[in-house]
């Protein structure tokens, strides 16, 4: 009965990482029992026929567990192929939001090798940060960058091939639905990786809610972004080109401060601080905290939880409050270069709300617009290295070494640049019912 249990319980893991239960009280239990089952599908696998091979070598054998366990191993190879071709996947969008020559720009065409499943580096997603130490990465600890203390600190990476100056930055905003959440918890995989190309990347803690409702989040996301402007050239970065992302409210806050440059409203007692970046790259974002999409999910969010615990306003009481805080409202023709990663199978974030985001980036964004919409990926799928978060961490690298080798050029050409693909863009109307 124990083999059969087992068997039952992987069975039910995997067709719900291979369609999560939906609706809204169902999101949060769909997205903890499918997403580990998804992203650690090949170790699950492993376990499951070892599982099933020991079990039918006893004298007492039950063909009922055993047919769960092929049914569990065929869903599971199933997901394992789904994870692969995110690789394809997202080549397919950079391509499509870049142009086809877009490897031009980079400092090497990636080889095959590069589009692989590290397979070695899989073995136990863990262990991540031994490869960061192989790789000389170095983590400068809890620096402050706001007067109040507390949370307002963060870690700065570097490496041994980071140059002495000049150096792109990458800020990372980990998430945690605005209540939750560390700096050292989210985004380590592209963070290291990044760092061991040169990059240097910041990684901040931000005050949370409800103790500190909102605005306190995006202020604090602010406020660091004009720490790196007047301070990160002392690690070896360059100041005027800063690339942001982050993942769930993280990608929320990675739009917002990417929309909205210099937005006074979020810049109480700095307002005259550069908290312009160049370049944004949001994973599985909340672009719709107002509900102006029309999406059930959405206003779902907004009432039941934004509200009443991040808030702690009414949003027919104080709209503009919360359109404020919706980048899906904030886009202007001066919005940054966007690379926005949603997982198709989302059951926390709606992927409509990314739809819907990206339709209005384009329609009016004279910057490129990048979006990639991973078939079968759950939320935070990158929070540890698996075949899907690998492939995602090398396309997210092509994008950002794209753009920086553009706005380099276009810089020692002596102007502000201007990074147009002149892709085509759909209309405005197709936000609607998106």
């Amino acid at each position: 009965m124990g083999f059969v249990r087992r068997q039952a319980i992987t069975a039910a893991l995997t067709a719900n990482a291979i369609r999560p239960l939906p609706g809204f009280r169902t999101g949060i239990p769909a997205f903890f029992a499918g997403w580990l089952t998804g992203e650690l599908a090949p170790h699950v696998l492993g376990l499951t026929v070892a599982d099933a091979v020991g079990h039918a070598g006893k004298r007492r054998r039950s063909a009922p567990g055993l047919a769960l366990a092929g049914l569990s191993s065929a869903g599971l190879v199933y997901l394992i192929g789904q994870s692969r071709k995110a690789a394809a996947d997202a080549e397919e969008a950079l391509v499509e939001g870049l142009g086809v020559d877009y490897v031009e720009e980079l400092d090497a065409k990636p080889t095959p090798a590069d589009l692989a499943t590290p397979w070695r580096r899989l073995a136990n997603p863990f262990a991540f940060g031994r490869a960061a130490r192989r790789a000389g990465v170095e983590v400068h600890r809890d620096i402050p960058f706001t007067a109040y203390g507390g949370r307002g600190v963060l870690d700065v990476y570097t490496s041994e091939v980071t140059p002495a100056a000049g150096a792109p930055v990458l800020l990372q905003v980990h998430g945690g639905g605005w209540t939750i959440g560390n700096k050292d918890q989210q985004g380590l995989p592209l963070m290291q990786h990044m760092a061991a190309r040169g990059w240097v990347c910041v990684a901040i803690n931000y005050r949370l809610a409800p103790r500190d409702p909102w605005p306190a989040q995006i202020v604090d996301v602010k406020a660091a972004i004009a720490w790196i402007k007047e301070n990160i050239a002392s690690y070896g970065g360059d100041p005027s080109y800063v690339a942001i992302t982050g993942g769930s409210a993280g990608g929320h806050l990675t739009a917002l401060a990417a929309v909205t440059p210099n937005a006074p409203e979020f810049q109480p007692g700095f307002e005259s601080a550069d908290t312009t970046v160049q370049a944004a790259v949001p994973y599985y974002g909340v672009y719709d905290l107002a509900g102006a999409s029309g999406l059930r999910t959405a206003e779902q969010m907004r009432d039941h939880f934004l509200a009443p615990v991040v808030f702690k306003k009414s949003p027919r009481k104080e709209r503009e409050v919360f359109e404020q805080a919706s980048p899906l409202l904030r886009v202007t023709a001066d919005a940054p270069d966007f690379f926005v990663v949603h997982g198709a199978r989302d059951t926390l974030v709606d992927p409509g709300q990314a739809r819907a985001f990206v339709a209005v980036l384009r329609a009016t964004s004279k910057r490129s617009v990048t979006y990639a919409e991973l078939p079968g990926a759950q939320h935070a799928f990158d929070i540890f290295p698996s075949i899907r978060s690998q492939h995602l961490v090398r396309a997210t690298d092509r994008f950002l070494h794209w753009h920086w080798n553009r706005w380099r050029r276009e810089a020692l050409r002596g102007g502000e640049s201007t990074i147009s693909t002149g892709v085509a863009t759909p209309l405005a109307s197709e936000v609607e019912g998106t």
